[in-house]
């Protein structure tokens, strides 16, 4: 039917919902969530998806926006600097466990063709997964996370050979050497293509794109990168997943990318949510209940396998015992593109249906288990490292120094580079504060980031970009934009990310101090109340007051949340309009004379509110009298100060007169 795809992802949605919310009561991740409906709604479960096809076109786009984005977080930089762990680490592991595993299979009585077959499934781990974890704990910045990363994207790479090389196995490929280098020279292209688009083509598309500072504009732009790069690396007879890693990595040279990445996430965990379902669509219920033995060794024999030699591999490359552990651990499951290969595996005939049924259940079993893995290898490393190993074990072969944390503490987040950000980042850089910058034009971030300033593009009521600017290892943050929506959603999320910091919001209404106190801020700025405070200061001041006096007045009116200001306008509301709301308050002076008739009245006797006037102070003998209290009686040569329109004073000096 036309809408049959529309009921199977209501199916899968509305199941998923009640899985995931029964593992979450049980502290259970979500991908063996997704992984036991896909168990449950597909053909050998309930049979509740029938067209099982559509359900795999939306996991490979949820593996696209996933490598899309690990691209995004990884940056080219990153991966030159780990080219080592890269090529000789994922070259290592790759071929060791293909070795091993292809050994222990032909002793089993599988052919040799069919046990190098059995060794590529087993080689591959699962990026989809590993790295979810990885970045969901903060880990990629990590010797064992910058390891992971790089054997994961050596696998990565070499799918595509291995997906090449199974024709050969099975004796049915027509490939030649000229196919072969064809093939090679459509890489290199590629990756001279991916250098110029890094740094001349794709920084100045965004640059352009973000000027318009249309969010929705800008999330096109992103998505057509990311997927033009996976269909081009497509055509060319690479992987999808590839060339949307290749298109992250591209985008992470520009200043754009923490604001792209937040801009993918959400639809990144929709789709990838299709990956996990569909994986457990694959397996055969019945076949794990007639073998349940035989399925748990497999499981447990393959992570075993491969933990030893990644484990291994992270030690040869000189890294200490903690980081090989988790290495090892980490990448001890059966991989996503294991699945694609199994399926062309099945077709040229290397792979029966029970070799295949098993190499899924064992898979899903090792996919199952990783996210509690990956949990408790660094407490296991621990508990290991208690005991007497030798100093080469412990510490690494290359006694590689501590991955340091040089992210900023305790220091200051400037949301907006207006004048008052800048007004703001000024005072930082006299005080010696360290401060982060995040702005929405991307002229203004080009031009500061020239002069030296951390300053970063993106939307700050996006959680990613909070986290970026290290949201929670700041002390205070500090929001100045104009838009009142965007200042609560930042409050926020800020406030859920960050107890602890200090929140300072300027707005521009008195009507959003209430609710921007309620979602976390500390104080709240109203600009235009603190117009009227410049004016009143600039009042006294040229009534000859002295500055500390001044100094403490204003602190006053602050403390007190413009109270003052406050009940002025209160009682103005009621009789006028929504237009005159917003206007300010003027400030007024009046002097006393001999001959006035304020002279020996008190305040209570002067019922200045009848002329919607406020008198705030009152200047006697150059020392100024805040909040004067009701009996206070007027003398000569004392000066009033009073909050109102122009109009209504006029009106009460005509009546004094």
């Amino acid at each position: 039917m036309e809408f049959e795809i529309l009921k199977d992802v209501i199916i899968i949605f509305s199941l998923s919902i009640l899985v995931i919310y029964l593992f979450n009561r049980f502290k259970l991740h979500s991908i063996i969530g997704f992984l036991i409906t896909g168990i449950i709604t597909g053909p050998h479960g309930l049979a509740l998806i029938k067209n099982i096809h559509d359900v795999e076109i939306l996991a490979e786009i949820g593996i696209v926006l996933l490598l899309f984005t690990i691209g995004i977080e990884f940056s080219v930089k990153s991966l030159l600097k780990a080219k080592k762990a890269v090529l000789v680490g994922g070259l290592l592991q790759v071929s060791l466990v293909i070795a091993f595993t292809a050994f222990i299979a032909h002793l089993s009585g599988a052919a040799l063709n069919e046990s190098v077959f059995i060794g590529f499934l087993i080689a591959l781990s699962s990026t989809a997964i590993v790295l979810r974890i990885i970045q969901n704990r903060g880990e990629l910045g990590t010797w064992h996370g910058q390891t992971t990363m790089s054997i994961l994207i050596f696998q990565d790479i070499i799918i595509v050979p291995m997906i090449l090389f199974t024709p050969l196995l099975a004796g049915e490929s027509d490939f030649t050497g000229q196919s072969i280098l064809m093939i090679a020279a459509k890489g290199v292209g590629f990756i001279v293509f991916t250098i110029i688009a890094a740094k001349y083509i794709v920084p100045k598309i965004l640059h352009l794109i973000a000027r318009t500072q249309n969010r929705e504009l800008f999330l096109l732009t992103v998505i057509v990168i990311g997927f033009a790069a996976a269909w081009f690396s497509h055509t060319i007879g690479m992987s999808l997943a590839l060339g949307a890693f290749i298109a992250g990595l591209i985008i992470s040279e520009s200043e754009y990318s923490e604001q792209a990445f937040g801009n993918i996430i959400p639809f990144r965990d929709l789709f990838i949510s299709f990956f996990f379902v569909s994986v457990g669509m694959l397996l055969n219920i019945n076949f794990v209940i007639e073998h349940p033995i035989l399925v748990i060794v497999a499981a447990l024999g393959i992570m075993l396998l491969k933990a030893f030699i990644t484990g291994f591999v992270a030690f040869i490359l000189g890294y200490p015992f903690k980081s090989t552990l988790i290495v090892g651990l980490a990448l001890s499951q059966v991989g996503e593109f294991s699945f694609v290969l199994s399926e062309v595996g099945v077709k040229y005939g290397l792979l029966t249906d029970f070799n295949n049924q098993l190499f899924l259940a064992s898979a899903v079993i090792s996919l199952s288990l990783t996210p509690f893995i990956i949990n408790i290898a660094p407490k296991l490393a621990e508990f290991l490292l208690k005991f007497p190993l030798p100093e080469k074990v412990r510490c690494g072969l290359s006694n590689l120094p501590e991955v340091k944390d040089v992210s900023m503490k305790d220091h200051l987040i400037i949301v907006g580079f207006g004048i008052n950000g800048r007004n703001v980042a000024r005072g930082a850089k006299y005080a010696k504060i360290p401060h982060v910058i995040i702005e929405m034009n991307p002229d203004t971030v080009k031009e500061e980031n020239a002069r030296g300033e951390i300053i970063y593009y993106g939307d700050a009521s996006q959680e990613s970009i909070l986290q970026h600017a290290g949201i929670k290892q700041a002390g205070i943050l500090v929001v100045t934009i104009p838009n009142p929506a965007d200042a609560r959603l930042i409050t926020q999320r800020a406030r859920v990310l960050n107890p602890h910091i200090y929140i300072i919001i300027r707005t521009r209404f008195l009507a959003d101090m209430q609710i921007l106190h309620e979602l976390g801020a500390n104080e709240v700025i109203p600009e235009e109340f603190e117009t009227s405070v410049e004016i009143f200061s600039r009042v006294l001041h040229k009534y000859l007051i002295p500055k500390e006096e001044i100094e403490r007045l204003i602190s006053e009116i602050r403390t007190d949340e413009y109270k003052m200001f406050r009940s002025l306008s209160i009682g103005e509301i009621k009789q006028k309009s929504e237009a005159d709301i917003q206007k300010l308050p003027d400030m007024h002076a009046v002097a006393v004379s001999k001959y006035s008739h304020l002279v020996g009245k008190s305040l209570n006797a002067c019922p200045f509110e009848n002329h919607e006037l406020a008198l705030v102070a009152v200047n006697r003998d150059k020392h100024l009298l805040v909040k004067p209290e009701k009996d206070l009686k007027f003398r000569e040569d004392d000066t009033l100060l009073f909050l109102g329109s122009t109009e209504n004073f006029e009106k009460f000096l005509n009546d004094l007169a």
